[in-house]
């Protein structure tokens, strides 16, 4: 019977470049959420105290929100 080996040695480099192409994945998502929390925020503070009543909310939920 004869044997095949199944796993080989990444080339050289190659753990460097993926976790470079991971750290600037998770950077932009961090950014990704990040703008859209303030996104949120910015329309929350446009509304009135009534509108805000109206969704339940007042002032001081809205930074909470955002996070």
């Amino acid at each position: 019977m004869a044997a095949y080996e199944t796993s080989a040695a990444a080339p050289f480099g190659a753990i460097t470049v993926y976790r470079f192409v991971q750290t600037l994945a998770e950077g932009s998502e961090a950014f990704r959420r990040w703008n859209s929390a303030r996104v949120t925020r910015k329309a929350l503070h446009r509304l009135s105290n009534r509108e805000l009543d109206d969704i339940g909310l007042c002032r001081g939920d809205i930074e909470m929100i955002g996070r």
